[in-house]
């Protein structure tokens, strides 16, 4: 059972893992290098344990204490209990949901690996928006994507608005970081994929066209917000594709162009 320990110092070192929480910058150089994530609210830390990441400490606000019983009741970690202001001295900001853990990070499988056994894969290029990451991830877990592969200049899915944004859905797709750009492609298409880059151009086919769920192995290709994927990767792609669109609207938002895209990918439209 985990000892709680009530902590009314925002000083006190015992709470290193939260603090400045809403500072991107410098989380995004102390995560990975003190290798740790956090995890916000009560759904998204379950989702992380039943993962199999190991907790290193959680913080709560009194009134948490009773809904994270069970949880605290198995824990080997400390869990510190702290009034609603001082977390948000400690964190930067107003914490709506009461919970936060310090989770460990586990060493990231190679690509090779994953494609092995994977038949749908996500690739995104440059995907530097957490939000957006984040939205992916709950996409590819939900229409049935197998794994995600990053350009080396993502984000970082374990970043917390990334994993509070997928409610957790980064826990449940594996992924891995390319070893250079466009290079680290072509062990993908030597694995048997068809690389398909998806973007707006008029002059691609439709995914209807195409149809990628027919397809033995596919990769699909994603670029960030508004430049899309760069030329090199657009020239590495064995095709291009693109979402028709309606009533004079050019594209959609990353997010939900890889949503409509994983679909087709993973499953294809119904046939009447």
């Amino acid at each position: 059972m985990a000892e709680l320990i009530t902590v009314d110092d925002a000083d006190d070192p015992r709470l290193h893992d939260y603090t400045g929480l809403t500072d991107v910058e410098l989380r995004r150089r102390r995560e990975p290098a003190e290798g740790l994530f956090i995890a916000e609210g009560e759904k998204v830390i379950r989702r992380a344990m039943d993962a199999g990441y190991a907790m290193r400490s959680m913080l709560l606000s009194a009134k948490w204490i009773d809904t994270m019983r069970d949880v605290i009741d198995e824990l080997p970690a400390p869990v510190y209990t702290v009034a609603p202001d001082l977390a948000e001295r400690v964190t930067g900001y107003h914490v709506h949901r009461g919970a936060l853990a310090s989770m460990q990070r586990r060493p990231l499988p190679a690509a090779g690996d994953l494609l092995k056994s994977a038949r749908r894969v996500a690739i995104m290029e440059s995907v530097n928006d957490h939000t957006n990451i984040g939205a992916i991830f709950r996409s590819a877990a939900a229409l049935g994507m197998d794994a995600v592969l990053l350009s080396p200049d993502c984000a970082d899915p374990l970043y917390r608005r990334s994993v509070k944004v997928s409610m957790g859905a980064v826990f449940s797709v594996p992924y891995a970081r390319l070893d250079g750009w466009p290079g680290g492609l072509e062990p993908v298409r030597a694995a048997g994929f068809t690389l398909l880059a998806l973007t707006p151009d008029e002059r691609a086919a439709t995914l209807d066209e195409v149809a990628p769920h027919r397809m033995e192995r596919v990769a699909l290709m994603l670029g960030a917000e508004g430049g899309g994927l760069s030329r090199r990767a657009l020239a590495a792609a064995d095709d291009r594709v693109r979402i028709p669109m309606a009533h004079g609207v050019d594209s959609l938002n990353v997010g939900a162009a890889a949503a409509v895209a994983f679909y087709a990918v993973a499953t294809g439209r119904p046939t009447a």
